[in-house]
């Protein structure tokens, strides 16, 4: 799957900007960064290049493996987010990123076929997958939000830190991370456990998603 969770050394080091007051309004602040946006509009004021995110050009994607004894029955599933906002200050070494769960896409057919899936689920099954991905496993309407803190490792140029926050838990983890030109790409997984979330299982387990989740990322900012 080579389209997604980038950021992240574009947004850390690419080079283009908002200068300097009044700054573009930022979405609402990160709890792993309480200080964004704020941060990000006296970074201005002082003459620090502050990115945007583009929106338009940057993509996660979640791949979302099948498992369990009858796991021939299911499907994986392909979970993207083309609604990714935020901020970057390259010279800083950090940015500040959130997305909707509620604006995520399932199944995309061009995703499915990226991701070396050969079957597409028909509408119908489409919408009972995101139905129950949203209000069964995520609780969306509680925790609607996932926020991303990056900022570049001190111990490996080739990595950020990443803090995430998602269903009112925050972990930070080192995601490695290619950048070329104005774009940050890279690929990492996470268990869902690790958050708090379980996994969608039915039939006592004889058909459950593995808590595995394999995320792939590619963000823009300061496109020209």
């Amino acid at each position: 799957m080579k389209p997604i969770l980038s950021i992240l050394m574009t947004l850390l080091l690419a080079s283009c900007a908002l200068q300097a007051p009044p700054p573009v309004p930022p979405p609402a602040a990160s709890p792993s960064a309480p200080d964004a946006p704020a941060w990000y509009q006296q970074a201005a004021r002082d003459g620090v290049l502050v990115c945007a995110i583009d929106s338009a050009k940057s993509l996660i994607t979640v791949l979302v493996r099948r498992g369990g004894p009858m796991a021939r029955f299911g499907h994986d599933h392909v979970v993207a987010s083309r609604s990714v906002e935020g901020f970057a200050a390259p010279a800083a070494g950090r940015a500040d990123v959130q997305f909707r769960l509620d604006a995520l896409s399932v199944d995309e057919p061009g995703l499915r076929q990226e991701a070396g899936l050969d079957t597409q689920p028909d509408a119908d099954a489409i919408a009972g997958t995101r139905t129950n991905m949203l209000t069964r496993v995520l609780d969306a309407e509680t925790y609607p939000l996932v926020q991303l803190h990056a900022e570049r490792s001190t111990a490996d140029s080739q990595k950020v830190n990443l803090t995430i926050t998602l269903h009112g838990v925050t972990k930070t983890l080192a995601v490695p991370v290619i950048v070329e030109s104005n774009t940050a790409s890279g690929a990492f997984t996470l268990l869902q456990s690790d958050f708090g979330i379980t996994p969608m299982s039915v039939m006592g387990g004889a058909i459950k998603v593995q808590d595995e989740l394999a995320l792939q990322f590619r963000l823009v900012a300061c496109a020209p």
